[in-house]
């Protein structure tokens, strides 16, 4: 990978420059201490001069990020022994229940620890296949259900269906606000951010994206909902781009909703709660549910009017 060089400019008055770079290059999925560490070797800096990560922003600067190239010299992800928490497992494929903050891909600040790297200590003859063991991806902070392939033919049948639409994904979103209607369709094209490229937004020219919502519960205190979302495209962020579009961000999203949140979650309220698919061998159907991560069962436990 080559060096990239990306900027923006800052919007908002007192953000510290070490979040505010954090939260506009998603792609990245950037940990505070790999930004820190870009700022300390001078690859960030504020209207052309170097900057510490504690500095607060006056609003109107520009901010100029430098990716540094990846080396060359090794570029297989290396095996990591790490928990994985498995709801199935059989010879073929299996399901786990991903947490919030596992980064999927090996990339750019997130050279280890990732769940390829994870795949790679338990199935060591995935490094031979192309994708590693990995069908589709979640976000780095959303939680719950994902499919893996334990072949390199498994895997190439599983993202089939995936092409195909047969798969079938539930997700809980809760939002900062009620959606006008409690049941609805979100039928809008996504692609790049045409002002930050790193960030997605419906666009004109962009790539067909559905997402059907309905609203399960709004009785909270501070007028949020809790949102089940079923997506038939599978766009990058499509969840959190889609519902910020129809005015009901998602809470502790700081990319597409608000950035100075009203609830203080260190991850965004998005949980990967319903997976459905035919198992490439058996042709079975197989259905699986992930109950919500006890932290965002609390919030909403709080949050519900007596």
């Amino acid at each position: 990978m080559t060096e990239e060089r990306l900027e923006f400019i800052v919007k908002d008055r007192g953000e510290r420059v070490d979040k505010l770079v954090q939260a506009n290059l998603p792609a990245y999925d950037l940990s505070r201490s790999q930004v820190q560490a870009l700022i300390k070797d001078g690859h960030i800096t504020v209207n052309g001069a170097p900057t510490k990560p504690g500095v607060k922003l006056s609003g109107g600067e520009k901010i100029d990020v430098t990716i540094p190239a990846e080396e060359d010299e090794d570029t297989t992800p290396q095996a990591e022994e790490m928990p994985l928490d498995f709801v199935y497992e059989d010879e073929y494929l299996g399901v786990i229940n991903k947490p919030a903050g596992l980064v999927v891909h090996p990339g750019v600040g997130n050279e280890t620890g990732t769940l390829v790297n994870g795949l790679l200590a338990r199935y060591p003859w995935l490094v031979e296949t192309e994708r590693k063991g990995i069908v589709h991806r979640l976000d780095k902070e959303t939680s719950g259900l994902m499919l893996i392939g334990k072949q390199a033919d498994t895997i190439e049948a599983l993202m089939s269906q995936f092409q195909e639409r047969t798969v079938d994904k539930a997700y809980l979103a809760f939002t900062e606000r009620v959606p006008r209607t409690s049941i609805g369709t979100i039928d809008a094209p996504i692609g790049r951010d045409p002002k930050q490229r790193k960030r997605m937004a419906v666009v004109r020219n962009g790539k067909s994206a559905v997402t059907e919502f309905e609203v399960l519960e709004q009785d909270f205190l501070g007028d949020q909902a809790l949102i089940r979302c079923v997506i038939h495209t599978g766009r990058t962020h499509q969840i959190r781009v889609h519902l910020a579009f129809i005015g009901a961000p998602v809470v502790g999203d700081t990319v597409y909703g608000y950035r100075k949140q009203r609830l203080t979650l260190k991850r965004h309220f998005l949980h990967a709660a319903e997976l459905a698919f035919d198992h490439p061998v058996s042709g079975e159907r197989l259905i699986f549910e992930s109950e919500l991560p006890a932290g965002l069962q609390n919030t909403l436990d709080k949050l519900r009017r007596k």
